[in-house]
């Protein structure tokens, strides 16, 4: 794929109208209380839309239009091979307006500009296709009854689908849930992120040119303690998906309790330990994979790297090897094709990371590289990824999510040790173990206590493969599927003939 020059995106951006208003029932609108706030890119400190902030009047209204539309049955009573051809449909549009999307994700979040064409586009309008693909395949079930009676087991469509989703793959943790929501006939209303909501704002309209139906996908900017804690506590919301913090999907729990014990499934934090042992087979890929786990995405991903766990009789070795691979993920203009750690996503993240940057210098480890604010010329919001050493699983850069470039190193004497340091975390999103010893790889990933579990690689799996965590990751399963479990009922219907 060829990627357009930082001038290239300039001149695109000139050409961009860049919508900022809610989208109900099928159009734009304003927020029904007239307010605003503003869009502010994290690359350059650009003002980027003045964004509808919506709050629980404009719910009220996108639910009773999610309502009206799944009762009446236009979208949730086509056969699933239409949906699937609309749901393809819409896949193609986002491709077809790939460099469009690319350009807002990144603006609006601060991503590299190739990654967000490369990566996020391509693999949200995936999301879309497989999810699409694969409903016209996916079977009820006959129970074995008695020759005079007839046992049925049926998958319905739940209703209204409240989607909540975070800033840092803005588009993609999207699609993750529109596709099984939308494909297994619901209706849905987004909140996107206040920190990144314009592709969702945009891609609304996208939906409803490939057909689907207004008021079927609905878009509500706004702020979580406004518009999200109505959905959240709305008694016509169905269920509630959510990806974010831990401590948001706690709150979101209790107010599905509150409310009408809506089903709540929830993506949660994560403070995966990548773990090296000696017998890895390649230290070299081990320690770019270990750089990449922290910096990708400047380290703004629920399953970074955040710990890594090596093995003490080749740390000395290792870690000389990790520092040379993070030389090549040096901050950079998020518009420069070349730039591999873009932006953080605003000044509060900035000061978060910074925070746990003095945090890590206090409590006794020793920062080898990184962890400064850098390009402060461009306006932008940069920091330079970090690396701790002399980390112990007792220190806050080794306990809590940093959702930030920030690596803490632990070292570990024994299997048993490094599977007890890895899983001493309230999370359980995601780890990942390097060994040549196949029995090692089979009995850590049996271990460890997390969702994915990733043998001599970090970050594995495509579509076909669940992903979630255990523990204070959440609950569910976005991806495959196991993630229309989340979108559906199942009926038992006995018939006696």
């Amino acid at each position: 794929m060829t990627i357009p020059t930082r001038e290239q995106w300039e001149t695109l951006y000139q050409s961009l109208h860049i919508e900022g208003r809610a989208f109900v029932d099928g159009a734009y609108r304003d927020s029904i209380g007239g307010d605003t706030f503003d869009c502010i890119s994290p690359v350059d400190g650009r003002a980027l839309a003045a964004v509808a902030s919506c709050d629980a009047a404009d719910a009220e209204l996108a639910v009773a239009a999610a309502r009206r539309t799944f009762d009446s049955g236009i979208w949730a009573r086509q056969a699933p091979a239409q949906r699937k051809r609309v749901l393809i449909a819409f896949a193609d549009l986002l491709l077809a307006n790939a460099r469009e999307l690319a350009l807002l994700e990144t603006l609006d979040m601060g991503k590299p500009i190739a990654d967000s064409l490369s990566i996020d586009i391509p693999a949200a309008a995936n999301s879309i296709r497989w999810s699409a693909e694969a409903i016209d395949k996916v079977y009820d079930e006959v129970a074995p009854t008695p020759h005079d009676q007839l046992g049925l087991v049926t998958r319905e469509p739940i209703g209204v689908v409240a989607a909540i989703v975070p800033w840092n793959f803005p588009l993609m943790m999207a699609c993750w849930k529109l596709g099984p929501a939308l494909a297994t006939g619901n209706s849905v209303i987004l909140k996107p992120s206040e920190k990144s909501p314009l592709t969702a704002i945009r891609v609304a309209q996208l939906a409803l040119e490939a057909g689907i139906p207004a008021g079927v996908f609905n878009v509500l900017p706004g702020y979580g303690h406004t518009v999200g804690k109505a959905l959240a506590l709305h008694m016509d919301v169905d269920t509630l998906v959510f990806t974010g913090s831990t401590k948001i999907a706690k709150q979101l729990m209790v107010y599905a309790g509150e409310s009408n014990m809506k089903r709540v499934w929830l993506e949660a934090g994560g403070k995966s330990p990548n773990i090296v042992f000696a017998d890895a087979p390649d230290l070299h890929a081990a320690a770019e994979a270990a750089a990449a786990a922290i910096a990708f995405n400047q380290g703004e991903v629920c399953i970074a790297g955040s710990r890594l766990l090596v093995e003490r009789s080749i740390k000395d070795q290792f870690l000389p090897l990790v520092l040379e691979a993070l030389k090549a993920w040096k901050p950079g203009h998020a518009l420069d094709p070349q730039t591999r750690v873009g932006a953080l996503v605003d000044g509060t993240q900035l000061d978060t990371v910074l925070g746990y940057v003095e945090a890590g210098k206090a409590d006794g480890a020793t920062l080898v590289t990184g962890g400064e604010r850098v390009l402060e010329e461009t306006c932008g919001v940069y920091v330079q990824p970090a690396i701790f050493d002399g980390v112990t699983n007792a220190m806050r850069i080794a306990r809590e999510e940093i959702f930030g470039p920030v690596l803490s190193v632990i070292t570990f004497d024994s299997d048993e040790e490094a599977i007890a340091i890895a899983n001493d975390s309230p999370f359980g999103l995601a780890a990942a173990v390097w060994t040549s010893d196949i029995s090692r790889a089979h009995r850590s990933a049996r271990a460890l206590r997390a969702g994915s579990v990733w043998i001599n690689q970090y970050d594995g799996g495509d579509m076909t493969a669940p992903f979630g965590g255990f523990k204070q990751s959440g609950n569910g399963r976005d991806k495959s599927l196991h993630a229309f479990d989340k979108y559906t009922e199942l009926k038992a219907t006995w018939i006696k003939l």
